[in-house]
C-alpha cells in the first residue's frame, strides 16, 4: 500500500460525519464531492451473511431510528439495541439512519450534520458501486470485530468483505482496517493485494490486550510490522512525534484519527503524518492549502446515491 509521498492524504471520517449521516451513501458521496482521497467506513455482517454499513455492532438510537417491523408481527422488532448479526438484511433496511439523535444536547456532529430523514443504512456492495465511479478515491474499509469474536468468525467475516471488494474490482486500491488484528491476518490471505491498516487506541494498547492478536503492547509499529500491516492508524493521543518516526522508520505509513479541529491539523502536518482522518474533510482542505499542500481534486458534479 502506498500513501502519496511529500504530502498528507485527506480521509474522510465514516464518510463526512460531522456534515452528513455517517456511514450512508449520501453522506460518503458529500465527502466525494468535497475531495478526498480515501473515505474511510464501518462495516458489520448480518445474520444473511451480507456486509452492511455501521459503526457499531449494536444498532445505536444516537444514528439510526425504528420506523416498521419487516413483517406486522416480527418478534425481533424494534431493532435498535440488538446486533447486526442477530438481524437480516431486510430487517435492518427498515431502519432510519439520517437523523442524528444523540443524548446531549451539545453533540458537535447534531450541531453541524445535515439531517436526511429516511435514509437507509447501504450494504457494501452498494458503497463499492458508488465508488467506483470515483477511481481516485481509496475505500478504507472498517471491519467491526472484538476480541470476543471466535476466530471462525473473524474469517468469515473478512472473506465476505473480501469477496464483495473482489466482485467490485476495487481490491488493489482499498484498505482494511481493524483494531482487531486478527482481521490483518485474515485479510493477508483472503484480499492479499488490499492495504492492512493496523488501528490502535489507548484502551487496545494495554498489558495483556487480546486485541493485538497476542503481540507486544509496548511497540504498537513494530507489532503492527509483525502482524503485516502496511500502516498504522493511531488515534491522536497515541500519535506522538516519536510513535510516528518510530512507525515511518519501518516504512510504515501513519494515518491519525480522528482531528476535528484545525488547530490539531496543523500540528500533526508539522508532525509529518502521512494521512489525517477527519468528519470534516472541508476544513482539513482549508487547513491543507493554507500550508501550501494540496488537497484532491472533488468530484465533479452531483453523484447518483439510491436511497
Amino acid at each position: 500500500m502506498t500513501f502519496s509521498g511529500g504530502t498528507v492524504e485527506l480521509h474522510g471520517h465514516r464518510g463526512a460525519r460531522g456534515l452528513r449521516p455517517e456511514n450512508t451513501l449520501p453522506g460518503l458521496a458529500h465527502a466525494l464531492t468535497l475531495g478526498v482521497d480515501a473515505i474511510e467506513f464501518d462495516v458489520g455482517l448480518t445474520a444473511d451473511d451480507v456486509v452492511v454499513l455501521n459503526h457499531d455492532q449494536v444498532l445505536s438510537p444516537v444514528n439510526v431510528s425504528d420506523t416498521a417491523p419487516v413483517r406486522p408481527g416480527d418478534p425481533q422488532f424494534p431493532y435498535v439495541g440488538k446486533a447486526l448479526r442477530e438481524l437480516t438484511l431486510a430487517q435492518i433496511r427498515t431502519v432510519d439512519a439520517g437523523v442524528r439523535r444523540p443524548a446531549a444536547d451539545d453533540d458537535p456532529f447534531a450541531l453541524t450534520q445535515l439531517p436526511l430523514p429516511g435514509t437507509p443504512l447501504p450494504t457494501l456492495a452498494e458503497v463499492c458501486a458508488l465508488l467506483s465511479a470515483a477511481p481516485e478515491v481509496r475505500p478504507a474499509v472498517e471491519l467491526k470485530t472484538d476480541p470476543g469474536w471466535s476466530d471462525s468468525e473473524v474469517t468469515r467475516f473478512t472473506a465476505a468483505v473480501a469477496e464483495v471488494l473482489e466482485a467490485f474490482g476495487l481490491t488493489g486500491r482499498s484498505r482494511l482496517l481493524a483494531f482487531d488484528w486478527r482481521v490483518l491476518v485474515e485479510a493477508r490471505r483472503y484480499a492479499p493485494d488490499a492495504g492492512r491498516v493496523a488501528l490502535v487506541e489507548r484502551v487496545t494498547t494495554v498489558p495483556g490486550t487480546p486485541w493485538l492478536a497476542g503481540l507486544d503492547h509496548a511497540d504498537p509499529a513494530g507489532a503492527a510490522l509483525d502482524v503485516g500491516a502496511t500502516a498504522l492508524s493511531p488515534e491522536m493521543a497515541l500519535a506522538t512525534p516519536d510513535l510516528v518516526e518510530r512507525a515511518q522508520g519501518l516504512a510504515l505509513p501513519v494515518a491519525v484519527w480522528t482531528l476535528n479541529e484545525p488547530a490539531d491539523m496543523t500540528r500533526y502536518v508539522g508532525y509529518g503524518v502521512d494521512a489525517i482522518v477527519t468528519d470534516y474533510p472541508d476544513r482539513l482542505r482549508a487547513v491543507l492549502s493554507e500550508h501550501g499542500l494540496p488537497v484532491p481534486t472533488p468530484w465533479p458534479g452531483t453523484m447518483p446515491v439510491p436511497n
